[in-house]
């Protein structure tokens, strides 16, 4: 009966096998993780209004209708009504979005790739490379995430490249120490050693043999730190830190025209933070089901992945056990 069972997984391995991994995953998200499949489709619709501002938006940025000033919601042609210089507030919306990929997939990007190159050597390293490397990691960890933004936006005055290398650099660095704690565990690992013996090159060893064990730790940091760096841009211009007046971020609309019209024109303030809430919400959504679905350590993770218990039960019943 053992032996029937272990052929059994063995097929159901290999049939699983044989599925590609993303489609997989995409199926299993929309079934088991409803939250994170609606987090999937809003990311998406951000990433299509962002891609195509110019033809989704009804007028041009920064438009401006003097005689259309603080107009309601639902009015002809301005459905989002309009601000303080006339100008439509969806279309600030959407070129907001665009603000807010362009940011948030860049700077998440950067994040990762410098946590995963300070965090991975500093585990293969060790030594006092590691000991040097960690406490400066520590000393990071320390300070407040937002006055270390603050005081670097200060100095390096506004702007999205200054916005993407600051919070880019800045998150790398806190998230080296997960990334190496997951390549120490890896160290240990037959293949890692296996590829010391027969004397792999570090650069070789790192990318083709530790990078991709440790990428569903990528892609789920990727998946939260989108959001997170959507929120914190925001909240550096909301501050006045952050872009250049003029260049629409769902912050500074809040911040701006936002506060100083809250009583006379509330949507001003409540459709950015609105649009800014429900994606910093689904990319947390996603990030979650991404973790559950994938974290080998997680009940349902990748431990599990290749098949399940109604699955297997499919199969037995289809090959005869």
């Amino acid at each position: 009966m053992s032996l029937d069972i272990t052929r059994t997984t063995e097929i159901a391995i290999g049939m699983s096998k044989r599925r590609p991994f993303m489609l997989d995953l995409v199926k299993r998200l929309f079934r088991e993780k409803p939250l994170g499949a609606f987090g999937l489709v809003v990311v998406l619709i951000l990433l299509f209004a962002g891609i195509f501002a110019d033809q989704l938006a009804p007028y041009a940025m920064n438009e401006i209708h003097l005689s259309d000033r603080l107009l309601p919601v639902f009015s002809p042609g301005y459905f989002l009504g309009t601000d303080h210089l006339g100008r439509d507030l969806l279309s600030n919306i959407i070129y907001g979005a665009r603000i807010s990929v362009i940011i948030g997939l860049s700077a998440t990007a950067l994040q990762q790739v410098i946590g995963i190159t300070i965090g991975g050597t500093s585990a293969l390293i060790m030594g006092k490379y590691d000991l040097i490397v960690q406490r400066i990691v520590d000393a990071v960890n320390s300070i407040p995430p937002l006055l270390i933004l603050l005081t670097v936006m200060g100095i390096v005055g506004q702007g999205m490249i200054q916005i993407i290398l600051v919070l880019g650099i800045t998150g790398g660095i806190r998230d080296a120490r997960i990334n190496r704690s997951a390549v120490i565990a890896l160290r240990e690992h037959t293949y890692v050693q296996a590829s010391d013996v027969i004397g792999c090159s570090f650069l070789r060893k790192f990318i083709k043999h530790i990078i991709p064990n440790i990428m569903y730790i990528v892609i789920i940091g990727f998946s939260i730190g989108i959001g997170g760096n959507i929120m914190q841009e925001a909240t550096l211009s909301f501050l006045g830190f952050g872009v250049p007046p003029g260049v629409p971020s769902w912050g500074a609309m809040i911040s701006q025209e936002g506060r100083e019209y809250i009583e006379l024109a509330p949507q001003l303030a409540i459709w950015p933070g609105l649009a800014l809430g429900l994606v910093i919400y689904s990319c947390n959504m996603l990030g979650d089901a991404l973790r559950d679905l994938l974290d080998p350590r997680l009940r349902g993770g990748l431990g599990r992945y290749t098949i399940s218990k109604k699955r297997l039960e499919k199969i037995k019943a289809r090959v005869g056990i």
